[in-house]
């Protein structure tokens, strides 16, 4: 019987530890946005991961917590709507002209340096929209540069967290 016992045991042991080490490995970065001087309201931005066909694959971060203003960031808002996901944890208030926004974005580890971007979308209300404010590729190379915005965001750096 404790034979038994033994056996059920490491099998069920097996069974919790093998998918514990399936889990991606991620790695933290400060992600600083640094705006332009413009008037207005505060923009909304979403930090996303776009794969190596240019499709939208993971939330980062959303700068801009009230959703009925998600509508204004067309293209994210049409990938959001197909895939729901709860983003409460990675959403942070909007950023205003001139301001600055430093937050944490989390990366899996295995998507850098093969062939995902990073794609920066802003939008104003009563203003412009820009679907690539600032898309850079996911390299080692571009996340220890600054990088220059073309709307809302003036640049953005990262910094290992």
């Amino acid at each position: 019987m404790s034979k038994i016992f033994k056996i059920s045991f490491l099998l069920f042991a097996l069974a919790f530890i093998k998918p514990a080490t399936t889990f991606a490995q991620t790695s933290k970065y400060k992600c600083m946005v640094q705006m332009t001087n413009y008037m207005g309201e505060g923009a909304y931005v979403v930090i996303s991961l776009i794969d190596s066909k240019g499709a939208y694959e993971k939330t980062l971060y959303v700068m801009g917590s009230d959703k009925k203003w998600y509508n204004s960031l067309k293209e994210w808002n049409k990938f959001y709507k197909k895939k729901p996901a709860n983003i409460s944890a990675i959403t942070g208030a909007s950023v205003t002209g001139g301001d600055r926004s430093v937050n944490v974005i989390e990366i899996e580890t295995a998507k850098v340096n093969a062939g995902y971007k990073l794609r920066f979308e802003s939008a104003v209300e009563d203003k412009n929209y820009y679907v690539k404010d600032l898309e850079i590729p996911l390299t080692t190379d571009a996340l220890s540069a600054k990088n220059e915005g073309t709307g809302f965001i003036r640049y953005v750096r990262f910094s290992a967290n």
